[in-house]
């Protein structure tokens, strides 16, 4: 009876492993070679790590499993239990989410992560009364404009196919009179080859990933602004984890933030400087396209904080006291 006692002993201490275990799924939307991505690897396997295997997060990236304006909604309803998005996506639905992507207000890492430390509180209320928590979130390098011709004003603009990506970066295309294309980072490479895009605004990290270079051979650094992509979960599956695995997904996440910034800093000169090596030019941009750009970035503002109301003056305001 002995043996018989322990095989069962063992079976039931699998099936009990197999039950302790919880698997979630984190769709992103970039590719895996992304820094951005490559963090949020880095996070699930801090988790795995910290909880001994009880709670595994597989991570699809490229938009393999969602495409990037469909995560938000898959983390709320519980498709995917916790996701990356690019919070600027998501302004239409609530100006705050846009604020750092309004041009020029926050235009060094510096200045980006004190709008991050005024804007988080926002955030983490709105998203507390859709069912979520923000778990950490880490910025894109200041963005530029690519451009197919060199330009020295934002006249120089006019007419031309410019992807956007999110409200304000439509919104851009508008009042310098481009055309605006929406176009997803997954798609992006593709518009260019076959002529949908001529002119963008983003980071040398997106430039180089998608290699850019070999359809577009000029980026003006504008350092516009500094969007943020954020990892969200959903709640409730969050509060379904043990004590422990719950501490553990709030430490990874601490970690990836801290991380993701510095990682950021690095990409940015890094990438830029790949970028020249396959042929791109990185212009400074003319004093006369600079204040082109800043009386775009004004009136953004103004329409932003007309919009966002009592809510968004509060935001600006906790900024510039920082």
């Amino acid at each position: 009876m002995k043996p018989r006692f322990l095989l069962a002993m063992a079976a039931f201490a699998a099936v009990s492993t197999v039950a302790a275990q919880t698997r979630w799924d984190l769709p992103a939307a970039y590719p895996a070679g992304n820094y951005h991505t490559q963090n949020i690897q880095r996070f699930a396997e801090d988790v795995d790590k910290a909880s001994n295997g009880a709670l595994k997060i597989t991570v699809h990236a490229n938009a393999s499993l969602f495409k990037a304006p469909e995560i938000k909604r898959a983390v709320q309803g519980g498709q995917a239990q916790v996701g990356e998005i690019l919070l600027a996506n998501f302004q239409n639905e609530w100006q705050l989410f846009g604020a750092d992507g309004l041009p020029f207000l926050a235009d060094s890492f510096d200045q980006a992560n004190k709008l991050y430390r005024a804007q988080r509180p926002f955030l983490e209320k709105k998203l507390a009364e859709q069912g979520m928590m923000l778990l950490y979130s880490v910025p894109w390098p200041p963005q530029g404009i690519y451009v197919k011709r060199p330009i020295n004003s934002a006249a120089d603009l006019k007419g031309i196919k410019w992807r956007a990506y999110s409200p304000a970066t439509a919104r851009i295309a508008e009042l310098v009179g481009a055309q605006p294309v929406t176009v997803q980072a997954a798609e992006l490479s593709q518009a260019m080859a076959t002529g949908v895009v001529e002119s963008y605004m983003s980071s040398g990290s997106t430039g180089y990933d998608t290699k850019t270079y070999e359809h577009i051979k000029f980026w003006y650094d504008t350092q516009a602004w500094l969007p943020k992509n954020a990892v969200i979960v959903n709640r409730a599956a969050f509060e379904k984890l043990a004590p422990n695995v719950r501490d553990a997904v709030l430490k990874a996440a601490a970690s990836a933030e801290a991380r993701g910034w510095e990682v950021a800093k690095v990409k940015n000169l890094e990438t830029l400087d790949l970028l020249r090596k396959n042929g791109m030019t990185i212009a400074t941009p003319s004093a006369q396209l600079k204040a082109d750009m800043q009386k775009v970035g004004e009136t953004m503002l103004k329409e932003w904080l007309d919009k966002a109301g009592a809510e968004g003056k509060a935001l600006v305001d906790a900024y510039r006291k920082l």
